[in-house]
């Protein structure tokens, strides 16, 4: 089941602030863009977003899954609790680098 519309517009308030949003529409699911950088995978009403050092200590807790068959596992963004999910957001921005350009 893909995301709904009304979740990702909702995903999308909930983050409103932290930088310029993009929701983009890609295979049936839709990848959220903070500052034109990927941040949040939004499947089937669930955002996860990389596994990576930087929030490791934030989301001890956090449930983690894939968001679709053969990739890797993420950890699962509570974005219901809007200030924890920012913390999350504004520490993966740094890193998180910007999509490759692709090639004519």
């Amino acid at each position: 089941m893909a995301c709904t519309t009304d979740y990702i517009d909702f995903v999308c308030s909930q983050v409103e602030g932290v930088g310029v949003i993009r929701a983009k529409k890609m295979f049936g699911d839709w990848m959220i863009y903070i500052d034109e950088k990927p941040v949040i995978l939004a499947c089937d009403d669930i955002c996860y977003v990389k596994m990576l050092p930087v929030i490791s200590d934030m989301m001890t807790n956090a449930w983690t899954g894939f968001p679709y068959d053969g990739a890797k596992e993420h950890y699962i963004l509570d974005i219901e609790h809007r200030d924890e999910a920012i913390k999350v957001i504004k520490a993966l921005l740094p890193v998180i680098p910007y999509p490759k350009k692709r090639k004519k």
